[in-house]
């Protein structure tokens, strides 16, 4: 049986961040319920001269050769951040791009787990269609409000993953377990650009519907715990991944413990960025290969993803191949040389936008270094611009 899953990935974020003591500072919280109990250090915050789609560019351009330009097929972009309530993000995105335009391409919403019904859907097509190959993405800002409960879980960026047959780096089993239910412990309204979330409520919901798919899972392939060289899990914070360890696995077992160790490298990343909604397990996933050095060819991974909402997935990979530096040094490069943003800076650009308007609209794009950026609107059409001479 052919093998397929994901061959190349990438991953963007802005050029801003600031540290989560400082907010502490700011909020007269102590900092170790930031740092220890929820587990961040660094917040990544948006310039606003990036959207969803410029990020997802920004995530692609550096592993897109032109033969993947040419042999994509489908463009799949998971965001609950979309520009248009009509339009795709993934039409902006192929054009951006260059890549051919004998592609389908569509945006899917569903909270967090948009991107990895995305990968779902390109590894089916792709074991239809071995030749071709799909670019699926999820790209996203968390966002929240100031001085909410929900602030220290910002952030924001992009992973985009290249789906193909025989992959690089991981082989997507199959099987897949999932559960979904109406259930309000999160949403984003159309007349608001903040998220609003019963965060206790989530956090339960989240655990729920994680063992209901993980325990189906392992009753499906008679899998067992000591199969798995590591779990991952979507990141609102990086605190939720021991909560779901915690939730199967008794601290004091030594398969626990193994997990931990392996999940204490799969969150060095996030850590570091914040939330990225529908890129969060996969900057997880990315964070693990690059920081991991125990993996090996072969082992299994499992994956739960989950959006609110709400949606939750169960299912696992083979790694193919272990190269830690090619995916660990581009990503230590990008975050080192971001600009650490005072807490009244963050509020700043926190509340810059377009207008909630029609009309024309031109931003300063002199400190964003990216290779995209979004310059503004004009004559009610977002305006998209490469910087040639930049690189990321």
């Amino acid at each position: 049986m052919i093998e397929v899953g994901i061959d190349k990935i990438g991953f963007y974020t802005s050029n801003y961040y600031l540290d989560v003591v400082d907010l502490a500072k700011a909020r007269n919280v102590d900092p170790n319920k930031y740092l220890i109990g929820i587990g961040q250090k660094k917040q990544a915050v948006i310039n606003p001269t990036q959207d969803a789609v410029t990020m997802a560019a920004n995530a692609s351009i550096n592993f897109l050769t032109e033969q993947d330009k040419q042999d994509i097929k489908m463009i799949i972009f998971g965001t609950e951040t979309g520009v248009d309530n009509s339009k795709s993000a993934a039409v902006y995105l192929q054009n951006l791009l260059g890549i051919n335009k004998s592609s389908k391409a569509f945006e899917i919403k569903q909270a967090c787990y948009g991107a990895t019904a995305g990968l779902q859907i390109a590894c089916d097509y792709v074991r239809l269609h071995p030749d071709d190959k799909v670019l699926v993405v999820g790209s996203d800002i968390a966002r929240y409000g100031i001085k909410t409960p929900g602030e220290i879980t910002q952030g924001g960026g992009a992973v985009s993953m290249l789906v193909t047959a025989n992959p690089e780096i991981i082989a997507i089993n199959e099987t897949s377990t999932f559960y979904s239910e109406d259930i309000m412990d999160f949403w984003r309204p159309i007349y608001s650009r903040n998220a609003l979330v019963d965060g206790h409520y989530s956090n339960e919901i989240y655990l729920q519907f994680f063992q209901k798919t993980y325990h189906e899972y392992l009753q499906q392939t008679g899998k067992k715990i000591d199969d798995f060289a590591a779990l991952l899990f979507h990141l609102p914070f990086t605190k939720m991944g021991i909560k779901g360890l915690k939730s199967i696995l008794d601290e004091d077992s030594d398969e626990y413990k193994r997990l931990l160790e392996h999940f204490e490298n799969a969150r060095n990343f996030n850590a570091n960025v914040g939330n990225l909604y529908t890129g969060s397990l996969y900057l997880s996933f990315l964070s693990l290969i690059a920081n991991d050095h125990g993996l090996k060819t072969g082992d299994l991974i499992g994956f739960f993803s989950y959006g609110s909402g709400a949606q939750g997935e169960f299912f696992s990979g083979n790694i193919k191949n272990i190269d830690n530096d090619k995916y660990r040094l581009p990503i230590e490069n990008m975050l080192s040389k971001r600009k650490k943003l005072s807490v009244a800076e963050y509020e700043k650009i926190y509340e810059i936008t377009l207008p909630n308007d029609n009309s024309d609209f031109e931003f300063d794009i002199s400190d964003d270094k990216a290779r995209f950026v979004l310059t503004g609107r004009k004559n009610g059409h977002l305006v998209y611009e490469e910087q040639s001479d930049r690189m990321l």
